[in-house]
């Protein structure tokens, strides 16, 4: 079942790139799903307006249970959140979706390099991403997009040791797949399944 949901966002991301949308939103769909939800994968993107999950994968109303923070940064109310997908709507895919230059990334990188503190919650942005934007300066390439890479492994990682996560995966009852967003394209890269 994982393997499958991962398979129908992977054919929704190419409907959206051809410009062949053919989720429902209808009247008849919204009272569908008015009583209950079922929603097939979870998806954790970044807040970032252009990088709508349900659109570039060409979801309906329903299909998705969508977690969106800056960078893709967990704190306790997302984690929480992702389990509740994982125990009570017994969501066998979990999608970490980072996308090509994030503003949160680049933002915490440039307030690292200029040892600037964010205001108020803003720092904590930056906090969260710091692991990220310094494994991205280790790699080749664009930094920018080596962090948001980084970002999307390291919440793989993390996600992964938790232990309801973790017992979801070790009855093959849950899959964790990162992923990153292609602005000018469209396409969704799976960079790690």
């Amino acid at each position: 079942m994982p393997d499958q949901a991962l398979r129908r966002l992977i054919e929704g991301n190419a409907r959206f790139v051809a410009d062949k949308s053919a989720s429902d939103e209808s009247t008849q769909r919204r009272i569908a799903v008015a009583s209950t939800q079922t929603p097939f994968a979870t998806v954790l993107g970044c807040v970032d307006s252009r990088v709508s999950p349900e659109l570039i994968f060409d979801q309906g109303l329903g299909d998705l249970f969508v977690i969106r923070t800056a960078g893709q940064v967990l704190d306790r109310a997302v984690l929480g959140s992702l389990e509740f997908g994982v125990i009570e709507l017994q969501i066998r895919l979990l999608m970490v979706l980072g996308h090509q230059h994030c503003g949160a990334v680049k933002a915490a990188m440039d307030a690292l390099e200029a040892h600037s503190i964010l205001p108020a919650e803003m720092e904590y942005l930056v906090e969260a991403l710091a692991p990220a934007v310094e494994q991205g300066r280790q790699m080749d390439g664009d930094r920018w997009n080596q962090a948001v890479r980084a970002q999307i492994d390291l919440v793989i990682q993390r996600l992964s040791q938790t232990p309801i996560m973790q017992a979801a995966i070790a009855a093959g009852e849950l899959k964790l797949v990162g992923a990153c967003y292609d602005l000018e394209t469209g396409q969704v890269e799976i960079t790690s399944a």
